[in-house]
């Protein structure tokens, strides 16, 4: 598998760790051991689980836990006045709050490709017009987070 796919794998990963933390309570190190140990890589139930880049799995989902309530924030204020995250699906929230920290925080991946990728973790879960919505506020955080990125060429 390709670092690429690796890296998709890793962010599906951190986003269904994310969702099964909020509604479990499930602690971080718990949430790793139970990933690494029985979900990435394996088959479970007839569905086979891919491989995942575990050190960018571990930074996505660490990221997302030490600096959630200024990514929140950033999110709150990309979302309709009036539909704050807490009102949004608890999975499109980990959508939001993985790719918010990425575009926030790993300026080596292009933000494009954060989009893109997070679009399609949506499309796993929602339709289109909820991956739509993923697509329109990572958009719009990117553009704000990263203004250089989306400047004209010349």
């Amino acid at each position: 598998m390709a670092n690429g796919d690796q890296r998709s794998a890793a962010r599906l990963a951190a986003v269904q760790a994310l969702y099964q933390m909020e509604v479990t309570g499930k602690g971080v190190n718990e949430t790793f051991a139970e990933f690494e140990s029985f979900w990435i890589g394996n088959e479970i139930e007839g569905d086979q689980y891919k491989t995942a880049e575990i050190a960018f799995f571990h930074d996505i989902l660490s990221g997302v836990l030490a600096g959630q309530h200024p990514i929140d924030r950033l999110i709150d204020e990309t979302l309709v006045k009036g539909w704050p995250l807490t009102r949004v699906d608890s999975v499109m929230r980990a959508i939001l709050r993985a790719g918010g920290y990425e575009l926030k925080k790993r300026m080596d991946i292009p933000a494009r490709v954060v989009i893109k990728e997070y679009v399609d973790v949506a499309g796993a879960f929602f339709g289109r017009d909820e991956a739509g919505m993923i697509n329109a506020v990572l958009d719009s955080l990117a553009r704000a987070c990263r203004a250089s990125e989306f400047e004209p060429r010349m």
